[in-house]
């Protein structure tokens, strides 16, 4: 198991330079797990989609639906002492640190593409191409 930010999911899902790197992370560990939070971003990242013309409506749907197939059991709430918590420490936001608190609580690590919780979190963050083995 894995806990996966929000732009690992959307790379799974929606073309990109490092779209087969998602991949390959599924491949790796199939078991990707994230706070409840993702699903917001992920609809926040369709919206954009959307209004850029990228995704009709109906594609962004589906899109999101096999997303919530594919993060289904593994959705979790994090404790809001914990994120400030770890707020207090870093320079993440709120956001990133639900990612971290999670994989904390979890004892296995964040896979992201932010570099500011790889700076922040080297003990719990991993980036997509060290995940992957890419270099």
């Amino acid at each position: 198991m894995i806990v996966v930010d929000t732009n690992v999911i959307g790379y799974l899902f929606l073309t990109s330079a490092k779209s087969s790197l998602a991949e390959q992370a599924l491949l790796k560990d199939s078991i990707w797990a994230a706070p409840l939070l993702w699903r917001s971003e992920m609809r926040n990242v369709l919206a954009l989609y959307i209004r850029k013309d990228l995704l009709s409506l109906e594609d962004a749907q589906q899109i999101m639906n096999q997303a919530i197939v594919l993060m289904r059991g593994q959705e979790y709430g994090v404790t809001s002492n914990q994120v400030l918590e770890l707020v207090h420490t870093s320079t993440c936001s709120a956001y990133d640190c639900e990612f971290v608190a999670l994989a904390r609580d979890l004892k296995v690590p964040v896979v992201t593409v932010d570099r500011q919780i790889l700076k922040d979190f080297p003990d719990t963050g991993i980036s997509l191409e060290t995940y992957v083995g890419a270099s």
